[in-house]
């Protein structure tokens, strides 16, 4: 991939630290201003990549809660036995704790 120019203005003063700083560890600004770019960059894919799997995700969801087929279990059933379970556990470990 061939380099181009990036220009762009920056206050006098931002520069001058900028340089300093990237001088005082020993790095060329330029590289700094190009890692700075490919992490932004990668940063961005990323996101974008995330938002669509979760758009994928949920438009599966949705297609399952659409399909007549779907079994759908009530709230307080879900509740009952989840409690039910945590309390068996809680027995068990108390048991075993003697």
């Amino acid at each position: 991939m061939a380099d181009t120019n990036f220009t762009f203005r920056v206050d006098e003063d931002l520069k001058a630290e900028f340089t300093r700083a990237a001088k005082a560890n020993d790095r060329p600004a330029s590289i700094l201003l190009r890692d700075f770019m490919r992490d932004y960059v990668n940063r961005n894919r990323e996101a974008l990549e995330y938002d669509a799997w979760v758009d994928a995700e949920l438009e599966q969801r949705l297609r399952e809660a659409d399909d007549p087929a779907t079994k759908w279990i009530p709230h307080e059933q879900v509740v009952a036995e989840t409690r039910a379970l945590i309390e068996r556990i809680a027995a068990e470990k108390k048991r075993r704790a003697g």
